[in-house]
């Protein structure tokens, strides 16, 4: 094989959706509230750890989601935020809007896992519209990353080859100084609070440091010992 073709090829070794929701889901902490944004953050419910009672939360009124729904268990008026079909788990509770918005803006949820558009290198996030395009409004995203005790990031690292992990965020902001992980289909980076910049802790497997920076226009610090992502 030509070693350009070999080295392109070891280059497309980027985590899955799937791996990096199971990666998210190593995050979770028995008897946590977890709140679970639209696109690859819905797939954490279904790598739960077994054993490990988790109440994950969703901003139309429901808490208690459980893993999605095989064929034969769809229920079309068991929705989450981002109307996708889901299931409940026994004790799983129903409740308005207003109430479930209570929750978050009161400080009950433990932990959210959101996607975004943008971060910055200071750990702010733009997730919620591109200037000139229709948007159907914030959501309760604006409100997650206020009220949740910690907020983390699933995403693709580039968009179109181009860095999403920027120096500044050009899109209009959702919070600031609010990220406290990002788990790409790079690498895990976790903000370091004193110093304001992500340190590189995780690698995806068969990808390099380097590869990393390439991709970031962010400042990031990488760790003392720089471990490998396992799903």
């Amino acid at each position: 094989m030509h070693p350009m073709v070999r080295e392109s090829l070891r280059l497309l070794m980027p985590l899955t959706r799937d791996q990096l929701a199971m990666r998210a889901a190593r995050e979770l902490r028995d008897g946590y509230i977890v709140n679970l944004g639209i696109g690859i953050p819905t797939l954490v419910a279904n790598y739960v750890p077994k054993g490990m009672d988790v109440w994950l939360q969703s901003e139309n009124g429901l808490l208690g989601i459980g893993p999605f729904p095989r064929q034969h268990e769809v229920d079309p008026d068991l929705i989450n935020a981002g109307k996708q079909t889901v299931t409940a788990r026994e004790g799983a509770s129903y409740f308005s809007s207003s109430d479930s918005f209570a929750m978050i803006r009161g400080g009950h949820i433990d932990l959210c896992i959101l996607g975004a558009m943008q971060l910055s290198e200071e750990g702010d996030i733009a997730n919620w519209m591109i200037p000139g395009k229709m948007v159907k409004g914030m959501g309760g995203a604006m409100d997650l990353v206020a009220g949740v005790k910690r907020v983390i990031v699933t995403m693709e690292h580039t968009a179109k080859g181009v860095a999403k992990i920027k120096k500044r965020c050009d899109l209009p902001l959702t919070g600031q100084k609010c990220i406290d992980m990002v788990i790409t289909d790079l690498c895990v980076l976790e903000m370091d609070s004193k110093r304001r910049r992500f340190v590189l802790k995780e690698l995806a497997p068969g990808v390099t440091v380097d590869e990393v920076k390439k991709a970031t226009e962010a400042e990031i610090v990488v760790a003392d010992n720089v471990g490998i992502v396992s799903v």
